[in-house]
């Protein structure tokens, strides 16, 4: 199955209910974003693109928890019946596709073996082939913070900020120029363009 946009709404309404936060208004924007570059490329579909982009970070519905936000929002939606929303959920915070490249820690939550979710979020993604929306979603996932829409910089900042740098941070950055690239050349247009408040977000 794969959920309406009223079906994605109820879902990201309820996570919010359980954990409210910035991440509501951010995943609102990725689903933007995604859906005014996909209207710019054939093989893209709009609507299926802005679920992705309001449900990539639902496993934030289960508090805060860093990085087992992920390995929680891939379960959560294949409990639902939605592998592909899953699949955006596990590769959202990978453009360089190695599980050590994600920024903040997997032990955020005593209850639970933060290594073992690490692991096994590892072993899904290195069997994984990126496709077009995988690709988009991470792009996106970067181009929108809390307040709105801004440069890639602005919102890499702020992550390394709060969680710290990493030794993948400059193959992570690289690999999504690439993404965008790509797109933008699909689209004729620069991304920055196509989006609104991107000056007024960055430097506000």
């Amino acid at each position: 199955m794969f959920p309406t946009i009223q079906q994605a709404e109820v879902w990201l309404q309820e996570g919010v209910k359980r954990n409210p936060g910035w991440w509501e208004a951010h995943s609102r924007y990725v689903g933007q974003a995604a859906r005014a570059i996909a209207e710019r490329i054939p093989e893209l579909d709009p609507e299926k693109a802005q679920v992705l982009g309001m449900l990539h970070d639902i496993g934030r519905r289960f508090g805060v928890t860093g990085s087992l936000h992920i390995s929680d929002g891939y379960d959560f939606m294949m409990e639902q019946g939605c592998p592909e929303v899953a699949r955006i959920c596990l590769t959202h915070s990978f453009p360089y596709q190695n599980i050590d490249s994600c920024f903040g820690s997997w032990n955020m939550d005593l209850e639970r073996d933060g290594e073992s979710a690490r692991k096994r979020t590892g072993e899904l993604l290195s069997h994984l082939t990126y496709n077009e929306y995988d690709r988009l979603i991470q792009l996106c996932d970067a181009l929108a913070m809390g307040t709105g829409f801004c440069l890639l910089e602005k919102r890499w900042i702020d992550v390394v900020m709060r969680y710290g740098p990493n030794q993948y941070m400059i193959p992570k950055w690289k690999a999504t120029y690439e993404i965008k690239d790509g797109l933008e050349k699909k689209m004729g247009i620069s991304i920055y363009e196509l989006l609104p408040g991107v000056k007024e977000n960055t430097f506000a």
